[in-house]
């Protein structure tokens, strides 16, 4: 009776089992059904198994195209499986990662942007202007000697700007926190021979605090030493500079006699400006003058100190506060500000 019931089983046609098969995949929601299904049709007691164990009970004219149905009908299986699972992992990986995603959509929580100092705005602006005027740029310590910080320059022993009142001095023998960029002239005189046309520009340190000065602030210096130099080269080297830095038409300038001991002739540059706002001060109109740097002719001794003689070789010089300009330009009110570290001050004066 029960082999009578096998033979059955066996003969049941594969469009049967075909079907059968189909019905049970098509719902199938997860891959742990899915191998459920597998075994059922493809396990040692599954149907294709037992299927395939009656052959020898089939009729031996049958026996081939049974076996081939079979045979068929197991690589079908297979192959819908493995098409059904590749899907269900698919599905599942896709629901996964919806779950799990991170919506960048999504509003940012608040937080501080940076913003550009207004030094480092103001160097890069000084740097990109003498590069078109062809100056050269040069560096030098912000730790210097007393002969590159004071006597190179024409600065006798006994001048007040020696004194510990006005300069930092450190425990080495003669050695010092430069006072001015002007030491770097030096250094770069010394090891080049003319035609020279550099600017320097970086940190200096006097003995001095209020809302117009600090112990440490910007400078920048320019020098163009060449022969036949005169102080006509200066003055329109100073206006194109003004020009350009504060973006004016015109920047008309006079120069007011002065002393410097590195230059002479000396002078203290005024330029043009309109002072009838009290929230600005307008560079280049108006029938007001500002003082805005100082320059002169490089003197004589100095060129004799860096090795060069003063009847072949003549120069200028120019030097100003970095922090100066960048108040001027931007209309910033208070030096003091520039290094106080307030991160509402650079949002608001911050580029």
């Amino acid at each position: 009776m029960r082999s009578n019931q096998k033979s059955c089983i066996a003969m049941k046609s594969t469009e049967e089992i075909k079907q059968y098969f189909i019905d049970k995949v098509a719902s199938a929601p997860d891959l742990a059904q899915l191998e459920q299904i597998r075994i059922e049709f493809l396990g040692k007691k599954g149907h294709i198994t037992e299927a395939l164990s009656l052959i020898s009970k089939v009729n031996p004219e049958e026996r081939k195209a049974y076996g081939e149905r079979i045979n068929t009908l197991k690589n079908y299986i297979i192959e819908e499986l493995e098409h059904i699972k590749v899907k269900l992992e698919a599905e599942f990986l896709e629901a996964k990662l919806l779950a799990e995603k991170i919506d960048i959509t999504l509003s940012p929580r608040n937080y501080s942007v940076g913003k550009e100092h207004p030094i480092t705005k103001v160097i890069t602006e000084l740097k990109s202007i003498f590069s078109k005027l062809g100056f050269d740029y040069a560096e030098g310590p912000d730790i210097e000697n007393d002969w590159n910080n004071f006597t190179a320059l024409n600065i006798p022993e006994h001048h007040p700007a020696r004194q510990m009142h006005d300069t930092f001095y450190l425990k080495e023998d003669k050695l010092l926190l430069r006072t001015h960029t002007s030491p770097v002239q030096i250094r770069h005189m010394t090891k080049h021979k003319p035609p020279i046309k550099i600017i320097s520009i970086g940190k200096v340190y006097r003995s001095d605090y209020d809302a117009t000065h600090t112990p440490m602030f910007h400078q920048i210096e320019a020098l163009y030493v060449d022969k036949n130099i005169n102080m006509v080269h200066l003055k329109s080297y100073l206006e194109m500079f003004l020009k350009l830095f504060f973006e004016v038409e015109n920047a008309p300038v006079r120069l007011r006699p002065n002393h410097f001991p590195f230059t002479e002739p000396s002078a203290e540059v005024d330029v043009k400006c309109d002072r009838s706002s009290k929230q600005e001060i307008k560079i280049g109109m108006g029938n007001d003058w500002l003082e805005i740097l100082g320059c002169g002719m490089v003197n004589p001794k100095v060129l004799e100190n860096v090795g060069l003689d003063p009847s072949e070789y003549q120069g200028f010089a120019f030097g100003a506060g970095v922090e100066r300009l960048a108040m001027l330009k931007y209309n910033i009110p208070d030096l003091r500000t520039f290094f106080e570290g307030d991160i509402r001050w650079l949002k608001h004066y911050g580029f």
